[in-house]
């Protein structure tokens, strides 16, 4: 077992987190719920899967190491369970049209939060040149997509 990946995993998570508690304040959002963002990082069903995609030397891949079934496993579980995720929101019919659902304005600020404090822990681009250049991938209700807008360029969502 290699406790170097593990452990090089856990500053990685805490320094996000930390980032995060920070913008999410600014935002103003409550305490608890910034120190539960993102819990499901710590289970094993997350742990095992990350620590290996990003800190093993064996299987360290670059960018996002999706197709790695474990890895997209875990990914997918915790847009799933965690909220503040776009992809929660977005309800697949069984006809397979995609229907967007409206994001509850605290998880909507959660995640403008977690993009800001994953800029600030990982990222070295402006903030809202990376969402001009990668917004075609996400899939936002309307008025979600409008508040996010505002929120990104420095307006009131509210």
């Amino acid at each position: 077992m290699n406790l170097l990946m593990h452990w090089k995993y856990l500053c990685a998570v805490l320094r996000h987190k930390r980032f995060v508690y920070a913008e999410g304040r600014k935002l103003g959002l409550g305490r608890w719920q910034l120190f539960i963002h993102d819990w499901s990082k710590f289970t094993p069903r997350m742990w095992g899967p990350y620590a290996r995609a990003f800190y093993d030397p064996k299987h360290i891949l670059t960018g996002k190491p999706a197709g790695r079934p474990d890895f997209d496993a875990a990914w997918l579980w915790h847009q799933r369970v965690e909220r503040h995720h776009w992809q929660w929101y977005v309800l697949m019919e069984d006809s397979g049209k995609e229907h967007c659902l409206k994001m509850p304005h605290k998880y909507l600020l959660e995640m403008v939060a977690d993009w800001r404090g994953a800029n600030r822990a990982y990222g070295d681009q402006p903030l809202l040149d990376w969402y001009e250049r990668t917004k075609g991938a996400r899939k936002l209700h309307p008025t979600t997509l409008w508040s996010v807008e505002m929120l990104l360029r420095g307006g009131d969502a509210q």
